[in-house]
């Protein structure tokens, strides 16, 4: 007996910020009935152990340097697996709509009148600081906090990360890593050089690495970073909750003078 056709469907997944068990319980329930993941870098691995041994997995990269699809392709890619296999999902590093592109998928994905759905993730830009005790808030701290990226499609600094950066609240930049000394020189013009500041990398994963300083000495701490990982990049007062802050600046003045 020949078997249906499976009727198309996509669901952009947000994966979370790295670590396999930070995936909502309804992404989860979505990678596990899928019939054909499509997973980028940022979202762990791991994860594709929970779909269906069955289902097809196809790799889109999406890491920067190392994009083994480029976004026109990774939407071509979509509607053709929703055709061929069924419901799709797009297994997506954060949240789909930080940053994620989800907008311009979806709009592709409909236009061949495919069903859509969007499964939230937990966004990297606030789990990042949080698992190092970082709040991105904190009452006569900080009152607000700006997300911002590094990369435009012009590959121009957006406008927005100057006005925040003469702002007084906490400055959250997302795909900076391997601008972060440009970075650190413009957020310091606006703000005081003993501004504390983070740069995490991979976080929530067991590689997970977490470097603290104040703009002065930035370009010096962050010599040693692996600009392939990818990373976000914490600017306010807030940095000083971090466990180790004020411990580490005082070794670092300690040694400077010796």
């Amino acid at each position: 007996m020949r078997q249906s056709r499976k009727q198309p469907k996509v669901s952009l997944v947000g994966a979370g910020p790295g670590s396999t068990d930070l995936i909502t319980v309804r992404g989860l329930r979505a990678l596990q009935q899928a019939d054909a993941v499509l997973y980028d870098a940022l979202a762990a691995p791991e994860l594709l152990q929970e779909a269906k041994a069955t289902a097809r997995k196809i790799y889109v990269g999406k890491r920067s340097g190392q994009h083994s699809m480029t976004q026109d392709e990774i939407n071509t890619c979509m509607v053709s697996a929703a055709l061929q296999y069924g419901h799709v999902v797009r297994l997506k590093g954060g949240d789909p709509f930080v940053f994620g592109r989800a907008s311009e998928e979806l709009q592709y994905i409909e236009s061949f009148g495919i069903p859509t759905d969007v499964v939230p993730g937990i966004s990297s830009a606030i789990a990042a600081p949080e698992g190092q005790g970082i709040p991105v808030t904190k009452r006569g701290i900080s009152t607000s906090f700006w997300v911002v990226t590094a990369t435009t499609k012009a590959g121009t600094f957006p406008k927005d990360l100057a006005l925040a950066a003469q702002s007084s609240a906490t400055l959250i930049i997302l795909m900076g890593v391997r601008k972060v000394r440009e970075i650190v020189g413009l957020v310091g013009k606006h703000r005081s050089g003993l501004t504390p500041f983070a740069l995490i990398q991979n976080a929530s994963r067991d590689t997970e690495r977490c470097l603290t300083g104040i703009l002065n000495n930035a370009a010096r701490i962050t010599q040693t970073i692996d600009v392939t990982q990818p990373g976000i990049i914490v600017i306010g007062d807030v940095v000083a909750e971090h466990p180790s802050f004020f411990e580490e600046e005082v070794q670092r003045v300690l040694h400077s003078t010796i």
